[in-house]
């Protein structure tokens, strides 16, 4: 089915698992955190681990339950980066857990019992603790789980190697399926069998393609079997809902390799199971990208998201079957229906200007400039103040006009006029214009 695409890639070599950090020869992106005995001992590590955390900690560890960091967190700690959110899991089950934190009059939020997790609210913050688990049934959507007290067999539920690693608070890394050279490595894996973990959650085809943006430098360098597994699991995607599609898409489009990847997902079919337009206006998207990427600006995901129709009236189909907001439905439809004049060489910042005395937003503007990568008209844009239209109905009733529908033309052709004049035209010479008009 890839045949061209498994001639160009090649298969990647698995290593063996380990359980704390060792030195490694590998690519030149590796990043190789401070060690102290074996241990994880960097700035981000000790600034993340808190007085609240370390007695939330002990409140488990008293009571012969582990407790540790996973996913995203342990991660970003790999990457040098400072986590924006801390998840956390242990061998303790939700009714014990909630009986100990009664118990020690700890506030507690039952964000998703069912699936094994507990919000906590401890000292100044919310800790998110889930019960180490497998699915006991699962329908590629939603799952029914079992909550269990081993560690390994919970990592090999979870996606990515590279999000199934924990880490204890004193530095321990606990890694069964060599997430940590992957992540060094910028490899972007399955966890075990690539067809199984898609089928326990076919939303994880799409995961696959975000985490690939943010964590590998190359636009081009997948695993074949990996991507052969997506293209046989594609259907799977249709089931899914579109809120979940979109929160997935959204962070692809933003991310790098945008261009790439969206490209890839429709030689591997994923865009046609997700509902994007078929064929895809590719070019215009590397044409919008391209622009961004060399500006210092970023565009929304919508916007982004367009690029790949061609009319408003698909723009508007596809935020309707997304389920988009107003706000990203009105935004998308407004930049198709205006980026072909925008894009024009010979269209001066006037009529950016015009759009936004005409009543939008001048946030929906500037997007459409960036769009269009007029960078110095976003700008310009930003430090304008908005001129205000000096006559209303009522001026032209005290100037003796009658009331009628008259009122509204003659409106619009004032308006027109004073555009015209860069804005020039002040009420009294608008008056006199209208008096002039309808004599």
């Amino acid at each position: 089915m890839l045949a061209p695409l498994a001639a160009r890639l090649r298969h990647l070599t698995r290593v063996p698992s380990i359980f704390i950090f060792r030195r490694c020869k590998c690519l030149k992106h590796c990043y190789l955190p401070s060690m102290t005995s074996g241990k994880l001992d960097t700035p981000n590590f000790q600034k993340l681990k808190t007085d609240d955390l370390l007695r939330l900690e002990a409140l488990f560890r008293d009571r012969g339950y582990e407790f540790r960091l996973v996913g995203g967190v342990v991660r970003d700690l790999l990457l040098g980066k400072a986590p924006k959110d801390v998840d956390i899991a242990t061998d303790c089950t939700p009714d014990i857990m909630t009986k100990m934190f009664e118990e020690s009059g700890i506030r507690y939020f039952e964000t998703g019992l069912k699936h094994g997790t507990v919000t906590v609210h401890f000292g100044t913050g919310d800790y998110e603790i889930t019960t180490l688990r497998v699915d006991k049934a699962t329908d590629g959507r939603h799952a029914e789980v079992e909550f269990i007290r081993d560690w390994k067999t919970d990592a090999l539920r979870r996606d990515l190697t590279i999000n199934a690693m924990s880490l204890t608070l004193d530095g321990v890394l606990y890694d069964y399926f060599d997430g940590q050279i992957h992540l060094a490595e910028r490899k972007i894996l399955f966890v075990g069998d690539a067809r199984t973990r898609i089928r326990e959650d076919y939303l994880r085809i799409l995961r696959y393609f975000r985490f690939y943006g943010k964590i590998v430098p190359e636009p081009d360098h997948h695993d074949v079997a990996t991507l052969e597994a997506i293209a046989e699991m594609v259907n799977g995607l249709k089931n899914i809902s579109v809120e979940r599609v979109w929160a997935e898409m959204s962070k692809i489009l933003t991310g790098n390799h945008a261009p790439h990847l969206v490209r890839l997902m429709y030689r591997l079919k994923v865009a046609q199971a997700i509902g994007l337009p078929d064929p895809g206006w590719l070019e215009e998207l590397e044409k919008v990208w391209k622009s961004m990427s060399d500006g210092c600006y970023h565009l929304k995901p919508v916007s982004l998201l367009v690029a790949l129709v061609h009319t408003v009236d698909k723009a508007y189909r596809l935020a309707e079957a997304w389920k988009l907001s107003n706000n990203e439905k009105g935004l998308g439809a407004f930049i198709v229906e205006h980026r072909t004049v925008a894009y024009c060489l010979d269209t001066s910042v006037k009529y950016f200007q015009d759009l936004v005395v005409d009543g939008t937003p001048l946030a929906t503007v500037q997007e459409l400039a960036y769009y269009c990568g007029r960078v110095e008209y976003a700008i310009r844009l930003s430090q304008w103040t908005v001129p205000s239209f000096p006559v209303n109905g009522t001026d032209l009733l005290a100037a003796g006009f009658k009331k009628g529908p008259t009122i509204g033309k003659l409106l619009g052709y004032l308006r027109q006029q004073w555009k015209e004049s860069n804005f020039g035209l002040d009420k009294t010479e608008l008056l006199s214009l209208a008096l002039k008009t309808c004599t």
